[in-house]
C-alpha cells in the first residue's frame, strides 16, 4: 500500500487527471511549467508519449522532497499520431478518421523525486463504431473536445455513445494509468 509522506505536485492542467488522483486519494497541489512538446520523429507513438512526459518532469529541475507526477497521452492511428486538434475542422478530420477504426492511446508517466526519476508507459486498445459527419459535428459542437489528444474524451458522449470496446486500461484512456501509477509509488 501507498502511504503518502511526501507533497505531490501533478504537473497538469486537466481535470481528468486531477480527478483521477483524488479518487486515489492523495493529497496534491497542481504546478504547470511551460515545455516545449515537440520530439525526434523516429520514436515510437509509446516512445513519445514517455518522451514528452520526462521533458514535463525534467523543467521542475530540484523538487526538494517533493514528488513530481507528469503525464503525455498520445492517440495513435495505423502510425499517425493524433494529437490536439487545432480547431473545429481539424477536429472534425480527426473524429472522422477514428469512425469506424480501432486506435491505440499511449499514455507516458514520469515520476521525479529527489535522487531519481521513474517513467513508464501504458497502452489500450480502443473500437469506435462508425458515426455521421451530424453526430461528430454535435460531439464538437457540444462538447468542445480541444483539449484532448484524438479530439476525443472517453468520460464524454464520445465514450458513452460511440467507444464499442476498450482492450486494456479505462483510467489510461482518460490520461493517467492509475493502477501503474499507484503500484510505481508504492515501490519507490
Amino acid at each position: 500500500m501507498y502511504i503518502q509522506n511526501q507533497p505531490i505536485i501533478l504537473a497538469s492542467k486537466s481535470p481528468r487527471r486531477q480527478e483521477l488522483l483524488q479518487l486515489l486519494g492523495f493529497d496534491f497541489s497542481v504546478e504547470l511549467k511551460d515545455v516545449d512538446e515537440s520530439y525526434p520523429s523516429n520514436l515510437s507513438p509509446s516512445e513519445i508519449s514517455v518522451y514528452i512526459a520526462k521533458k514535463k518532469a525534467e523543467a521542475f529541475g530540484n523538487v526538494q522532497g517533493k514528488i513530481v507526477i507528469t503525464a503525455d497521452t498520445i492517440v495513435a492511428l495505423n502510425g499517425e499520431i493524433l494529437g490536439k486538434p487545432q480547431d473545429a475542422s481539424h477536429a472534425q478530420e480527426m473524429l472522422q478518421k477514428l469512425s469506424g477504426s480501432v486506435h491505440e492511446v499511449y499514455t507516458g508517466v514520469s515520476i521525479l523525486t529527489d535522487d531519481k526519476t521513474v517513467s513508464f508507459f501504458d497502452s489500450s486498445e480502443v473500437s469506435c463504431r462508425k458515426v455521421s459527419l451530424s453526430e461528430i459535428n454535435y460531439y464538437i459542437e457540444n462538447f468542445k473536445p480541444f483539449d484532448k489528444a484524438g479530439s476525443y474524451g472517453i468520460q464524454d458522449w464520445w465514450g458513452l455513445a460511440v467507444v464499442e470496446y476498450i482492450k486494456g486500461s479505462y483510467t489510461n484512456v482518460m490520461g493517467l494509468p492509475t493502477e501503474k501509477l499507484y503500484k510505481t509509488l508504492s515501490n519507490l
